[in-house]
C-alpha cells in the first residue's frame, strides 16, 4: 500500500457520560466564581455602611439623652407651684393630689405621662390667713414673717399687730413697723420666748398681763416708741431697753425693779423722768438716764444709808448726763459704789 493512498482517520467520538461531567465541571466553577464575588461584595458593602449605623446609634443616644433632659426639667420644674411656707422646727404634715405631666411624642415615640409622688403640699396659705389662723398644729404660715428654727423675723413688713407666733418661738424680732398696743393674749403660751425685739414703732401702750406670763423672758427691747408707762415685768428679766420714748416717773410703778433679781442692764435714756426709779436690785450692772428731767436724788437711791459697810460692786456704769441734776450736791449717795457716776458735777 502506497503512502499515498492513506487518508486521515475521523476522530474518535467522545462518550456522552464524558461529556456531561466536563459540563458540570464548567457550570460549578462558575457557581464558585459568582459565589465568591457576591461575598466580597457583602464584605465591602458592611464596611461601607458600618460608620452610617454607628452614626445612626448615636443619634439615637443623643436623641434619647435630649428627650431624657426635656422630660426631667418638666419634672422639677415647680414655677407654678406657690412656694412653701417654712414652718422653722417642725414641719406639718404634708398632702396633695397627683399632678399628671402631659404626654410628649418624639422620634422613637408617644412618651408616658408622669405623675409627681404624693408627699407635698403645694398650696400655700394667704396673708390673711396668717394674721387670723394658725394651722392644725399652732403653727402660722410665716408668709409675712421668716420663721428661721425657733426665731421668727418680722423686721419692716408693715405689721399693726403682733401675728401669731409658733409655740416654740425663742426669738422675735419685730423692728421698724406700725404696732401701736400689745394686748393681753399676742404672747400667750409662748413660755419659750426668751428675747422681744419692738424697736422703732409705734407702741403706745402694753397691756399689764402682757409680758407677766413670759417664764423664759430675758431680754425685753422697745426704743423709738411711745410708751409712757411701763407694765408689770416677768422676774427673770436681765435686759431692758425702753430709750426715746415718753415714759414718765408716774408711769413707774413704786418698786418696780426690786423683784427683778436678775435685771443687769436698765436703759432709760432720752426719755420724760423726773427722778430715779429706786429701789434698784443689787444685780444692776448698768444704768442709763441721760437725756431726761431729773434734778434731784434720795440719800439711798444707790446706798443703804443705815449700813455704811454696804458696797454696789456691780453697779460700775452710771450715766445722769444730759440731766438738770448737780451731783456734787449729793455726796452721800455714792460711797457704796465702786466709781462716780457720769455727769455734771458743778
Amino acid at each position: 500500500m502506497s503512502v499515498r493512498g492513506l487518508q486521515p482517520s475521523s476522530p474518535l467520538p467522545l462518550p456522552q457520560n464524558l461529556v456531561k461531567f466536563l459540563a458540570f465541571l464548567s457550570l460549578l466553577t462558575l457557581v464558585l466564581q459568582e459565589a465568591g464575588t457576591a461575598s466580597l461584595l457583602g464584605k465591602r458593602e458592611r464596611k461601607e455602611q458600618s460608620p452610617e449605623e454607628g452614626d445612626t446609634d448615636a443619634s439615637l443616644q443623643l436623641a434619647n439623652l435630649t428627650l431624657s433632659t426635656e422630660d426631667y426639667s418638666e419634672v422639677i420644674d415647680l414655677s407654678s407651684y406657690e412656694e412653701l411656707a417654712d414652718y422653722g422646727d417642725e414641719i406639718p404634715e404634708a398632702k396633695i393630689s397627683s399632678p399628671t405631666l402631659p404626654a410628649r411624642t418624639s422620634s422613637t415615640g408617644t412618651v408616658a405621662p408622669r405623675t409627681l409622688s404624693p408627699h407635698l403640699t403645694m398650696a400655700g396659705p394667704t396673708t390673711a390667713d396668717l394674721l387670723t389662723s394658725q394651722s392644725s398644729l399652732g403653727l402660722p404660715t410665716c408668709l409675712v414673717c421668716v420663721c428661721l428654727g425657733s426665731s421668727v423675723y418680722c423686721d419692716d413688713a408693715d405689721l399693726k399687730t403682733i401675728p401669731p407666733l409658733p409655740q416654740m418661738t425663742t426669738y422675735l424680732y419685730a423692728r421698724f413697723n406700725h404696732i401701736s398696743h400689745i394686748q393681753a393674749g399676742d404672747f400667750k403660751g409662748l413660755t419659750k420666748l426668751r428675747r422681744i425685739d419692738l424697736s422703732g414703732n409705734s407702741i403706745s401702750s402694753i397691756h399689764s398681763d402682757a409680758l407677766r406670763l413670759l417664764p423664759a423672758l430675758q431680754d425685753l427691747i422697745l426704743p423709738e416708741n411711745q410708751l409712757a408707762a411701763l407694765p408689770v415685768l416677768p422676774s427673770g428679766i436681765e435686759f431692758l431697753d425702753v430709750r426715746l420714748n415718753r415714759l414718765q416717773s408716774s408711769g413707774i410703778q413704786p418698786e418696780a425693779f426690786v423683784g427683778l433679781e436678775k435685771l443687769q442692764f436698765l436703759y432709760l435714756a432720752d426719755n420724760l423722768l423726773e427722778s430715779i426709779p429706786a429701789p434698784l436690785p443689787l444685780s444692776l450692772r448698768s444704768l442709763h438716764l441721760q437725756n431726761n428731767m431729773i434734778e434731784t436724788m434720795e440719800s439711798d437711791t444707790f446706798c443703804d444709808t443705815r449700813e455704811r459697810r454696804h458696797e454696789r460692786r456691780q453697779l460700775e456704769d452710771i450715766r445722769l448726763d444730759g440731766n438738770p441734776i448737780n451731783l456734787s450736791l449729793f455726796p452721800e449717795a455714792y460711797f457704796c459704789l465702786p466709781r462716780l457716776p457720769v455727769g455734771r458735777f458743778t
